[in-house]
This record gives C-alpha cells, structure tokens and sequence, in this order.
C-alpha cells in the first residue's frame, strides 16, 4: 500500500501542538509527524481520534425512533441486532470516535469488534467488557422481572469467578461489574449495594489473572470506596467520589467516565423516561455537582466516558460531553481534549497503539477546521472535515 502524506496542517499530537506539519501514513501505521519550519498559519488542525470508555452499542439503529422502554431490543433476534451495533460503532467513528469501549458488551459486540478488527466490514476500534452482576443487580433489571430470557447473573465468589473465566473464553477484553444500584434500572435505588466485597474481590482476581480490566459501575461513596479498596482499573459515573476518596482515587491514578451528558437530559425531562428514573437521575446529579469540581482539581482522573446507548446519548455526540467536562472541571481546551485522546486511550489499556500521532501508532485521527487544544468550542462534530480511521479515509475529504 503507498504511503499517503496530509500537509500544512497544524498538529496536536496528543499531549501539545506541534504547530504547522506533515502527517504520513501507510495503512493503519503512522509513519512520520513531522513540523514544518516554514511557519505557515494553515487553516486545517489534525489531531488523534476520540475515543469514548463507556458506550452500550446495543440500541436501535435504524430511521425513526425507539424510545427508552421500547420491547425493541427484547423482541429483536440476535442475527439482526449485529447490524445495528455496527451501525451505532460507525456512526461514531464518523464523527472522529475511532475506539469505543462497550461495558456489557456480549458475544455480538464481540463479533462486531472482531469483523471490524479483521477488515470485513470498516468500523472503529471496539473494546467489549461482559458483565458479572448479581440477581436484582443493576445489570439484570434492565429486563422485567418476569421475562424468562436474561443475561447470565453470578450470586456467590465462585459463581463470579466462573462468569469472568467465560467471558474470558469468548475473547472479552474486560469484565464490568455493579457497586451500586442505577438509574435507569427498574426497581432498584441508586444506594443499593451490588455485590459482596468478597464478589467484588473475587471478580478482580479472577480477571486480573486472566489480564483483564475491571470496569466499576458506582453511583454512591460506599460503592465507589469499596470498588477502590478492592483495587479496580477504572470508575464509572463515580457521583459519590467525595472528597475523602480522592486521595484513594488519586494514590491509583484511577479513570473516571463522569457521564456527564446523560445523566443531565435524564435529570431535565430532556429526555422522556419513567418518573422514578428521573427522580434517581436528579439525585445523582445533584450529588455529582457538589463533588465533581473539587475532585478534577485535586487531581482525580477524569476521562471521556459518555455512556451513549444511541437514545439519551447519540454515537456523535461525544464532542458535547468533552465541552461540558472542560466546564465541569474548570478544565483548558487542551486538558479536555487529552482526557478523550491520549489518557482515555491509557485507560482502557491501548496506549501503545492509539490515542496519539506517533511514528508506529494507529492511524486514526481527525482532522478540524479550527485549533480545538486552544478553544474548547472547536471540539464540534459541525467542525470536522474527515476522519482517517485505521488509515482508511471514512467520512469527509482530506485538505488538498
């Protein structure tokens, strides 16, 4: 394959900009980043692609609408919800998202991320997490309570330890478990503990010896503390990260995906869900905004992490969430497009290969009209010209 080169571009590699240069590429291998001492002020700005820690690729697809509560993904058989994950996964990579983490991914994630990975079908990066919840959890009550077809559950140490080394047969590449409780779970409290500390360490163990990450879901300080103790890779939603864990989440370095988007359009009625679910959702909020501030400038890990199902997030609109954490966070444009570029992409294990315009990396990256490291507002999909995603050109045209 011919080396493809992109010209009087000004770069930002990640961590700083590299100001006005040349990228080079061949297939999905970065082959030269190289400035230019010219010192032209070109239009066009290049940087890595997205990548988003906390995504459900699972939804409905298609033309229309199938609002949260529709029987859609109950009565729609496995063999054609394939393609509506691959459709939410290239929606996504065509706004500038070249990975996404599914947590609670199963098999067809699976073999969404393995046709993608070996170039039957064009599509992002995937990374899936299966899950291991308990009965009642928050993971089985997105289900009713009596319909008979449901995700595996795992109720004690050794149930746990069994669920983890099955996903590890499928090829997961991660396990997700429940702390606490959740929003849009039907029944439950956000405050319910999920799981036994003994569960929750078992699952660790189990999955750490097989060299996966452990992803916490946590919507209150008991959880989240207890998620910590037992020595997670990464904290989801994290609302009850008060002030006395920051010094725990800090001594880790561990990731938090705030979810900051979602649980907003929950909380505001702008997206139309159940009141008990709204109710939760205005509670997490409310407990989020006093916590969230203090623990960026204390130094907690913030990364993008939108938790977009495609109906209260869209695949694409994770440009929104990284403005909103530059807001949130009291955060330079420069500090949040690094949480959603490079440190995501040391998150979620990948940051030897993706994340960065680096000789030898992947070739997924974006190129804007405008300098969005220096103006949060340029984090737009309105301001994305094209999108190179495993050195294949997949949305837009690239500056001539």
């Amino acid at each position: 394959m011919p080396e493809s080169t992109l010209s009087r571009v000004a770069i930002w590699d990640g961590a700083r900009a590299l100001g006005a240069g040349r990228l080079s590429w061949n297939g999905d291998e970065i082959t030269a980043v190289e400035a230019d001492a010219a010192g032209e002020t070109p239009r066009y700005a290049v940087i890595p692609g997205l990548i988003d820690t906390h995504v459900h690729l699972g939804g409905y697809a298609g033309p229309g609408e199938q609002p949260w509560g529709s029987p859609w993904s109950l009565v729609t058989p496995d063999a054609e919800k394939v393609f509506h994950i691959a459709a939410q996964a290239q929606r996504a990579m065509r706004a500038g998202v070249t990975t996404v983490r599914d947590l609670a991914g199963d098999a067809l994630q699976l073999a969404v991320s393995r046709v993608f990975d070996d170039g039957v079908q064009i599509g992002p990066r995937v990374r899936v997490h299966g899950q291991v919840g308990m009965t009642a959890g928050h993971g089985d009550l997105f289900i009713p309570p009596h319909y008979p077809h449901r995700d595996p559950v795992a109720d004690s140490p050794d149930e746990c330890r069994k669920l983890v080394r099955q996903w590890a047969r499928q090829g997961a590449h991660g396990i997700k478990i429940y702390a606490s409780g959740g929003v849009l779970s039907m029944g439950d409290r956000v405050g319910w503990r999920n799981q036994t500390d003994e569960e929750i360490r078992t699952v660790i163990d189990e999955a750490h010896a097989l060299a996966m990450p452990v992803a916490a879901h946590s919507h209150d300080a008991s959880s989240a503390r207890r998620a910590l103790e037992a020595g997670v890779d990464s904290i989801e939603h994290g609302t009850g990260l008060v002030p006395e864990l920051w010094p725990l989440a800090t001594a880790r370095d561990v990731p938090v995906a705030p979810t900051l988007l979602i649980n907003d359009r929950l909380a505001d009625g702008t997206v139309p869900v159940s009141a008990e679910a709204r109710e939760k959702a205005a509670a997490v909020v409310a407990e989020r905004d006093a916590n969230f501030a203090g623990a960026a400038q204390a130094g907690v890990r913030f990364v993008l992490g939108t938790d977009a199902n495609g109906v209260m997030v869209r695949f694409g609109e994770q440009h929104a969430e990284v403005r909103l954490m530059a807001r949130m966070f009291g955060w330079s444009a420069e500090r949040a497009l690094v949480s959603a570029t490079s440190d995501a992409a040391d998150a979620i294990g990948m940051g030897d290969r993706i994340g960065r315009l680096r000789p030898g990396l992947g070739a997924d990256f974006v190129v804007l009209d405008g300098r969005p490291w220096e103006d949060v507002s340029h984090i737009d999909a309105d301001r994305v010209v094209a999108v190179v995603s495993r050195g294949r050109l997949v949305s837009g045209s690239l500056p001539s």
